[in-house]
């Protein structure tokens, strides 16, 4: 059985992980008047929070086990240059994780998936709201993300998959549109665009603006953030926490969030969490534009998502499974360059910048890893793949709560980390 705490023991929480996940954690905690100390082996911002696409997306905020992907990945792993990459030399636990990701891409598990997201997906907004509210900078504007194809057959997948979630009971509100009708509210559509797809209600932010504005945010109310501290140990001795370090440095606190992302089975294996993670990496780069871009573009045939970023254009793409600290391969940046190129008009591709990779922790059967474990007093939040900034705020409140009153929020039911 997890380990639910008792309400009131709860002083000082020590999270382990200076992302979007980690921080809005320890910020919630702090709302419920709990001293916090977050620690990381980099500077806030240094992972996945900052080189992601930005987009706080409920509407498209879709579990990555949908049976299409199964097939596609088959045929991807023939090509090196597909949004989806598996290295030749892949170890045998990436290929035993890749087996079970495969079992699980089917449509009941699928809409299982659905289900233990929708929690997240229906608070997302709500609790980014919260921090705005509490006086974080979120970044945060509104703004329809417009998908673009190259033929109207091509968008009947992404409309089924949309028609599939709101019978979930997410409400997605979105239209169907000629490639004329994108172009009049999306210039940058180009002339090989014919259909499009608009999603209504949703937001995009400057991730890595927004992550530091959470971390010093944090700071002003008290918290203490320490960088270059890499946890190497957790353990419970007598009625504390410890924490170790790799300079043997031990913090001691009543409870313990691991929320380091695609590093994230090194310190959680030994305390019953069986599902792990793994590293499915994005790459990120921006370009200039003739004009702003008014909004975010959603290129799902190629798997692209492009947004605008401080006067440019962000553009993120592939799902490379590596190490999580692997160099960046120079190919997969060009691939997502030519790949996008047919859809937008108005970009300077050769000016490119601010070229990134960054890991994203997938879980086998698309739902995250949000509660307590077997041990007293040690929690994690991780696994939420490519839509880790769309939920983490909304994990961060969910699990501040589980941890100060001791009761699991139905919420995070589905979320078990000890499934």
């Amino acid at each position: 059985m997890a380990n639910t705490g008792r309400a009131g023991e709860v002083r000082h929480v020590l999270v382990v992980g200076a992302g979007v996940v980690g921080l809005s954690t320890a910020w919630f905690l702090q709302e419920h008047g709990v001293r916090v100390t977050v620690v990381d082996r980099d500077e806030p911002a240094a992972g996945a929070s900052w080189g992601n696409a930005g987009w706080v997306s409920p509407g498209l905020a879709i579990p990555l086990n949908e049976p299409g992907v199964l097939r596609y990945g088959m045929r991807a792993l023939l090509d090196p240059n597909a949004p989806l990459s598996v290295p030749a030399t892949a170890s045998p636990g990436l290929w035993m994780f890749l087996l079970r990701f495969a079992a699980h891409c089917r449509w009941d598990a699928w809409e299982r998936a659905v289900r233990a997201n929708l929690p997240l997906n229906t608070d997302s907004l709500d609790a980014f709201d919260a921090l705005y509210k509490g006086g974080v900078e979120t970044t945060a504007t509104s703004s329809p993300i417009t998908a673009l194809f190259r033929s109207p057959r091509a968008a009947v997948g992404l409309l089924r998959e949309l028609e599939r979630i709101s019978a979930s009971g997410l409400t997605i509100e979105h239209a169907a549109l000629s490639g004329e009708d994108a172009r009049a509210f999306l210039p940058h559509a180009s002339t090989g665009v014919e259909a499009a797809v608009r999603l209504d209600g949703q937001r995009y932010v400057d991730p890595g603006t927004l992550v530091r504005n959470l971390a010093e945010a944090v700071r002003e109310r008290g918290g203490e953030i320490r960088s270059g501290f890499e946890v190497t140990d957790i353990h419970r001795a007598d009625n504390a926490v410890v924490t170790t370090s790799s300079a043997d440095e031990p913090l001691c606190s009543d409870a313990v969030v691991v929320a380091t992302g695609s590093w994230f089975d090194g310190l959680v294996a030994g305390h019953g969490v069986r599902a792990g993670v793994r590293a499915g990496r994005g790459y990120s780069f921006t370009v200039p534009t003739e004009e702003p871009v008014t909004g975010p573009v959603y290129l799902p045939e190629v798997r692209v998502a492009c947004t605008p970023y401080q006067g440019a254009l962000r553009v993120a793409g592939t799902m490379e499974f590596r190490g999580p600290d692997d160099e960046i391969v120079p190919r997969r940046v060009e691939a997502i360059e030519r790949s996008a190129r047919p859809y937008l008009s108005g970009v300077r591709w050769e000016e490119r910048t601010d070229t990134w990779v960054g890991p994203r922790p997938v879980t086998a059967d698309g739902i995250p890893l949000v509660g307590a474990t077997r041990t007293p007093g040690v929690y994690v939040a991780g696994g939420h793949g490519m839509w880790g900034l769309t939920h983490g705020p909304a994990t961060g409140s969910l699990l501040a709560e589980h941890i100060v009153t001791g009761v699991r929020p139905r919420a995070l039911e589905a979320l078990d980390p000890l499934r």
